[in-house]
């Protein structure tokens, strides 16, 4: 049912979906279970919103987490209906199945394993909206400061390996504004592919000195990534181009500062505008996210190296858990299913994950609300 329910979230309003219809069916659901429970609309927007249930006696015990959106699908690279939850080999379909609305169905799993069991500590069920495009969810519940927990668990798909850190992101817009002319006469206009030329090739040389001055071995690529994405100008080829734009990609890892990356970049490139006289914007496409690192000895960390029978490590994609840091828990990413799937046409979780996931979901909320 989550995975007929569409709940595209995406920078493009024409493609942006309402969550509600899933956070209602999980509401239903957490209900029926004995949860209390509350919805939060975002502000200014009444067609998004994050649900937190909570079972057991106030205080802080262990939180489970994960969104409710998913990126759009292009239907047309799909064997099978994105929409229609599908098995086949060992395999359930559909868009979300892995990234992620197949960890509620597990948490949901745990959660009635205690019935009969009354907590002595609570156990919290968030469920967030746009994690794929602004994470306004998760920045929403970090200027609430709620919920409250000792210990959150961030369902992403993992392969049920423990995840301690990950890269920061952030993505930005850089459009330069010349002016237009006649091909033929290059002095009748200010070229702005011309100048993005020179503006590419300054990224790249920055590309190159970040990644000589910061690296952690602890993730497959071990420096900080600098991508440019995408690059939209000009209208016609015997027109001197007056305005074009690039989109570009950055990953930090935990140390460094968005702040100051931007900074440098903003002066680079103003430079290079000031000197070609041509006009510059620097804009982020959505605020950026922050690295997450927890220690790698803590002990939500250790716990679930010891339940999943694996070491934790590192990945590259962002996740919501640097919010839920902000909010004072421990926090570490854990869920079934493959990164590799995610985003994928074809989406699929493996069901030889979903057992072990809800064993060890069920082993968590045993040891941090009831013993």
């Amino acid at each position: 049912m989550l995975v007929s329910t569409p709940s595209v979230s995406c920078t493009s309003e024409s493609q942006d979906q309402s969550n509600l219809g899933v956070i209602d069916h999980l509401a239903t659901w957490l209900e029926d279970l004995g949860g209390t429970v509350e919805r939060m609309l975002l502000p200014g927007n009444a067609a998004k919103a994050n649900l937190i249930a909570t079972f057991g006696p106030p205080g802080e015990g262990l939180a489970l987490s994960g969104h409710t959106d998913t990126v759009p699908c292009d239907e047309g690279r799909w064997s099978r209906d994105p929409f229609a939850l599908a098995e086949s080999e060992d395999r359930l379909y559909g868009l979300g199945a892995c990234d992620m609305k197949g960890f509620f169905p597990v948490a949901l799993a745990a959660v009635k394993r205690f019935a009969d069991t009354e907590f002595v500590r609570p156990l919290t069920i968030v469920a967030t909206s746009d994690e794929e495009s602004s994470m306004a969810g998760a920045r929403y519940l970090a200027e609430s400061g709620r919920p409250k927990a000792r210990a959150a668990v961030i369902g992403e798909p993992t392969g049920l390996r423990p995840i301690h850190a990950h890269k920061g992101f952030m993505m930005l817009s850089i459009k330069l504004k010349g002016s237009s002319g006649h091909s033929s006469n290059p002095d009748l206009g200010n070229n702005a592919l011309d100048a993005m030329h020179a503006v590419m090739g300054e990224l790249i040389a920055y590309r190159g000195e970040l990644a000589a001055a910061y690296r952690n071995p602890a993730f497959e690529v071990p420096t900080p990534t600098l991508n440019l994405g995408c690059l939209h100008a000009g209208d016609n080829p015997n027109r001197i181009c007056e305005g074009a734009e690039l989109q570009i990609d950055l990953r930090l890892i935990p140390g460094m500062d968005h702040g100051e990356v931007r900074g440098e970049i903003d002066a680079r490139l103003g430079a290079i505008a000031a000197e070609r006289d041509i006009g510059i914007d620097i804009a982020a496409v959505f605020p950026p996210v922050s690295s997450y690192e927890t220690p790698a000895d803590g002990e939500l960390v250790r716990t679930l190296e010891q339940l999943s029978g694996r070491p934790s490590g590192s990945v590259a994609f962002g996740t919501e858990a640097p919010f839920f840091q902000e909010l004072g828990m421990e926090t570490v990413i854990f869920g079934p299913g493959s990164i590799d799937q995610a985003h994928q046409p074809d989406e699929y979780l493996e069901t030889s994950n979903i057992r072990p996931a809800v064993d060890v979901l069920t082993e968590l909320i045993g040891r941090y609300c009831v013993a």
